[in-house]
């Protein structure tokens, strides 16, 4: 989908748009200051387990208020067939708002994110991620070990291989090391491919920036990738699916 134009919101629209960034920001924060004490309580084991459950049940009460209001439209119940899959699953992702690992992970209670390192020392994000045991993308080997223990205890990575929100449709470049954790992990590569008609959190577009109109997103699930000591001949492969099929 491509972003549609929108009449300029409205006072009642902008009120709706405030209640749902409060909503997100409050329940995000108070989350976030009660992980550590969470984590202090627990072995680290059960507390990425509760880590887990805790984002995804958030953003899950999240995503239903703003639906309830009018404010976003999200079909992501695709999700669903991947949530008691067993084993160890790349979920690999396109990545064209903010938003994007937000509405996974609300669906895939098992969800591990690789994020921006930076984000694990925020005041909204930081304590939440370090107790679900959230991977930082700041030093390459780091991460990938990370990356192939985590699915090596049956986890579910959610990886966007764009390493930022798309800034030229359909998608950027991939980076490299999602098919390389794939070959050490032994993992197959879910492709999920995730599709909106709003500007809203797209690169460039603030947080606080009211969107015209109500956010559409549809998430779908596409083909499933073996891993392959090919890595690089993968990568290039993946990176050709998720374009031909956003490009549609």
């Amino acid at each position: 989908m491509t972003a549609a134009p929108g009449r300029t919101p409205g006072l009642r629209h902008r009120i709706l748009f405030a209640i749902v960034i409060a909503q997100l920001g409050l329940t995000s924060l108070l989350w976030n200051l009660a992980a550590p004490l969470i984590g202090m309580l627990t072995s680290p084991q059960a507390g990425g387990r509760l880590g887990r459950e805790g984002v995804s049940r958030l953003y899950r009460w999240c995503w239903w208020t703003a639906e309830a209001i009018g404010m976003m439209r999200i079909d992501s119940s695709a999700l669903d067939a991947l949530r008691d899959e067993p084993g160890g699953l790349i979920v690999a992702c396109n990545h064209p708002t903010m938003l994007d690992a937000m509405i996974v992970v609300a669906r895939l209670r098992r969800g591990v994110c690789v994020m921006k390192s930076e984000l694990l020392r925020n005041i909204f994000l930081g304590g939440g991620s370090r107790l679900a045991r959230y991977i930082g993308n700041d030093v390459g080997r780091d991460m990938i070990r990370a990356a192939v223990a985590t699915l090596r205890e049956g986890n579910q990575l959610v990886l966007f291989p764009e390493g930022t929100r798309t800034v030229t449709p359909p998608l950027n470049p991939f980076k490299p090391g999602i098919t390389l954790i794939a070959h050490l992990a032994q993992a197959p590569i879910q492709t999920v491919l995730i599709e909106t008609d709003s500007p809203y959190l797209s690169k460039g577009w603030p947080l606080l920036r009211t969107p015209p109109g109500p956010v559409t997103i549809r998430v779908r699930l596409g083909e499933r990738f073996a891993p392959d000591a090919d890595h690089r001949s993968t990568l290039r492969r993946l990176e050709n699916y998720f374009a031909r099929e956003l490009g549609r």
